[in-house]
Order: structure tokens, then sequence, then C-alpha cells
């Protein structure tokens, strides 16, 4: 969960297909007093808490991160830092999914709480960057298992009728976040430490989960029927999880470490990538076939071009602008409200004859907010420009995160839309390690590891060229997104292969 991340449960639509589709309530009652009312109150307040406190650290990491990295002599690191999230969360989803199915949600959601606060006291110990980002990877693990376990928790505790109101509340529980999180993430860094934004909020989690935990128990435990056998996983699905990850980190390390001997393991993760990739994604996605294909690529396109430019723009203030870290959080402070106001305007039923024009008007304006942002690197340009250009951006990827979940649903036939659901999160998850590993070589690579190399903006010196080397290639991206909105529609829907 961006930081917006895969882990967003802003695209509840899509997360809650991936549930088995008879995983039926078991609550079939007529609802009494909404999700707040007596039956439901405990799991409500439980598990909105949860994923308030995964978006708060979600929107927190991004202020900590540019004193984290300079502190532990990372620069040269920064993207591997938040893409070491990207790729183990691909794991964990498709882990999480299958434990879920077979056994219940229970033991993927204690399991993934487990190791995302293993994750983050691991980094918020780290005495090098190597351990910050190993944190950061334990955490990404945790964050895919909880992630998919939480909609499973609802698709299975909360009767039909209530379901779309407990989905509003997740989403709504990224808003906030949104706003405070920078504030208080950039004011603990600045008088505590960096580290406390990572140790504090394992401790935060555990009454929401202590709240959570005995409802799940009574409503959502165990398989869908205690009565039928319990199916084996299916490994060859974990393996292709396990070679997307796999593939994927090697491809971040061979971009991160820029000698010929890098080739050695950026051939080795494009072998296992690639056949992972093409097993798990819609047959023609590579080539933006029309339909299906084209939605999963656009979705990936968006998620990574957006992510992997967010990522720079703190450390960017930081360093270049002189900002403090509160003040650099602050400017993607906006965003939160923006991204739900594109979200519902995708929503009203007088848009729905033009969907495929909204995402195409949405991604022109990501494309247009990441090839803004680098032009604060000139002195004379006001640093708020980020901040209205970061608004623009967020409102684009409102209703363009939004509109992939509706159409991949609308082309998706029942039986295929756990399968096809988990191919857009891939996606999704796929394109922020690969883009943001790209973005980190080419920042390496232009000198981007000398900023912030001092304690002031003022000992690192200038690397305007480094960050423009990340941001415009993005924004290029987020355009051919825009062209690919163009090949939404399909005469017939399409399926994942067997």
């Amino acid at each position: 969960m961006t930081a917006r991340d895969s882990r967003d449960p802003r695209d509840a639509d899509v997360a809650i297909a991936s549930a088995a589709p008879e995983a039926a309530s078991v609550l079939d009652e007529e609802p009494v007093g909404g999700v707040l009312g007596k039956p439901y109150r405990a799991l409500s307040i439980g598990i909105v808490s949860v994923v308030f406190l995964i978006a708060f650290e979600a929107t927190a990491v991004g202020t900590a991160m540019p004193v984290a990295a300079r502190e532990l002599d990372g620069i040269p690191l920064y993207a591997f830092a938040f893409s070491a999230y990207f790729t183990t969360s691909l794991f964990g989803m498709v882990l999480s999914g299958q434990w879920a199915d077979r056994r219940g949600p229970l033991g993927a959601l204690a399991a993934g709480i487990g190791a995302f606060a293993a994750g983050l006291l691991l980094a918020g110990t780290a005495g090098a960057m190597w351990q910050f980002i190993l944190g950061r990877a334990v955490q990404g693990l945790g964050g895919g298992l909880v992630i998919v376990a939480l909609y499973v928790v609802v698709s299975r505790a909360y009767p039909e009728a209530l379901r779309p109101s407990i989905l509003a509340a997740f989403a709504a529980s990224w808003v906030i976040p949104s706003v405070i999180g920078p504030l208080i993430a950039g004011t603990v860094t600045e008088h505590a430490g960096w580290r406390w934004v990572f140790l504090g909020i394992p401790a935060l989690v555990a009454v929401p989960l202590a709240l959570a935990l005995p409802a799940i128990r009574r409503t959502a435990a165990g398989p869908v029927d205690p009565d039928a056998p319990v199916e084996a996983f299916d490994r060859r699905r974990i393996r292709l999880a396990l070679g997307i990850s796999l593939g994927a980190g090697l491809l971040q390390y061979a971009g991160q470490d820029l000698r010929w001997l890098s080739l050695l393991p950026a051939v080795v993760g494009a072998a296992v990538l690639v056949p992972a990739v093409l097993g798990l994604l819609p047959r023609g996605t590579y080539r933006a076939a029309r339909g299906l294909p084209s939605v999963v690529l656009l979705r990936g396109v968006a998620a990574g071009s957006f992510i992997a430019a967010e990522s720079f723009v703190p450390l960017m203030l930081v360093t270049e602008r002189g900002l403090s870290p509160t003040l650099a959080g602050l400017s993607l402070a906006s965003g939160g409200a923006t991204w739900a106001l594109g979200s519902y305007v995708q929503s009203r039923p007088r848009m729905e004859p033009h969907r495929e024009k909204l995402v195409v008007s949405g991604m022109v304006l990501v494309a247009a907010s990441i090839a803004t942002a680098p032009s604060v690197l000139i002195d004379a340009v006001p640093v708020w420009t980020i901040a209205v250009a970061w608004a623009f951006g967020c409102l684009g990827m409102g209703m363009v995160i939004a509109s992939t979940s509706v159409l991949l649903l609308r082309l998706s036939p029942p039986e295929d839309a756990g399968s096809n659901s988990a191919a857009l999160q891939i996606s999704d998850g796929l394109s922020n390690s690969l883009l943001l590993a790209g973005g980190g070589a080419a920042f390496a690579a232009l000198g981007g590891g000398m900023a912030g190399a001092g304690h002031t903006a003022e000992a690192a010196g200038p690397h305007p060229a480094a960050f423009t080397a990340v941001f415009l290639p993005m924004a290029g991206v987020a355009l051919a997104g825009a062209w690919l909105g163009t090949r939404l529609r399909a005469r017939t829907a399409q399926a994942v292969p067997e």
C-alpha cells in the first residue's frame, strides 16, 4: 500500500473479485445498523484501522526516506528502497490469495501483520542501506499478505448489501493519511529522527488488530466449505509469482550497480522474469492487444510511471530546493483529496459512455504533472508549483485506476474474474518495481548518488540532470498510457490463459 502502490485499497472492486466466487457471506441476515451495527462493529473498526495505519505508513515513508537514505549513505540506492517493497509484495499477494481461499484469511492476515511489523523494525534499526532495503522487502511481503487477506475477510464476513460501505471506508482511510501523514512524519523526522517513523507504527497496529482478530475468527476463519477436502496450493502459480519477484529483484540490483558485471544478474533476471510474466498476464498484454490485455497493461503503465516519479519528489525538494522533510512531504498532501475526487468523477453514471475518453484525459493529466515536476529545479519557479501539478496528477490517477478496475470486471467472465484481478495487481506491482529500478539507474548514472551526500542541500550541490532523467522519461511512459486508453474497447471478453 504511496506512495500509492499496489497495496492501495481504493481499488476495491478488483480486489474483491479475486476472492473465491463461492465465498458468500456467513452472515446473511438483514444488516442492522450498517457496518457499525453490533454484529460488525469490532470487525469494521479493526480492519479499517489497520488499513488506515498502512495508508499512514505509505504516505509517511516518502517524507522520511530522503533523510534515512542520506544518513545511511544510501542515496545511490534510493529507488531500490521503494521498489524492494513492491517486488516482494507481488509474491505475498499470490501466496495470500491461495492461503485465504484454502485455509481462510486469518492465518494470512496474522502472518502478514507480523512480517509487516518485522520489516518496519528492521528498517527502523538499520545501520546500513542494505539492511534498510531488506526491511522494506520484508515489509512488502507482509503488505502483500495483508491486503489480499483483508478483502477476503470482506467477501466472507459482510453481506453483499454492506460491502460497498466497508469498501468505501477503506477508500476513505487513505484521504486523511495523505494529508496528515507527511506532516506528522516530517515533524517526527526533524525532532525525533527518521527511525521513529518506522519504529512507532508496529505498536499502533496492536490495538486494531486485537479488535479485528477475534471477529475474523468468528466470521471468516477456515475454508469456505469446512467439510470439503482442502485443496493443495497451486504450485505453478506460486513458482511463477516467485519468478516475477526474483527476476524483478535481480533487474533492480543490476540497475543500481552500474558495472559490466551487472549484466549477468540482469540477464538472469530477465530470463526468469519474462516467462513468469507471460504465464500470469493475459495473452497479448506485451503487444497491447485490444480489450483486456490493454486494460492490464495500462494499469501497470499508469501506476509505475506515477509512483516512480512521486518517489523522487521529496528527495528533489529536500536536496535541490532546501525544503525541510515536512514541507517536502506536504507538497504531495493535496493528492489524497484529488485522487478521491477523480474516483468519484468516474463513478458518475453519466460518465459511463465516455469511460475510455476519461482514461485518456486522466493519463494526459498524469503525464503533464510528471513533466512539470522538474521545473522546480529552476530557482525562479515557485516551489508550490509541484503541489499544484501533483494535485492534477492525482486527479488523473483517481480516474484511471478506478476505471481500469471497472473495465477489467466488464471484460472478465465470472469464472475468470479472480485470475484477471490478480493479473491487474501483478501488472501494477511489477511496473512499480521495474520503472523505479530504471529511474533509479538513470538517477545514479547521472550523478544523483551524490545528491544529499552532506547534511544540507548546500553541501550536496545541484544535480538537476539526475532528477530530470527520472521525471521526463516517466512523463513519456504516462503519455504512452494515453495511447493505450484508445485500445480498451474489445469486441469480446478475453481471459487469462491456462
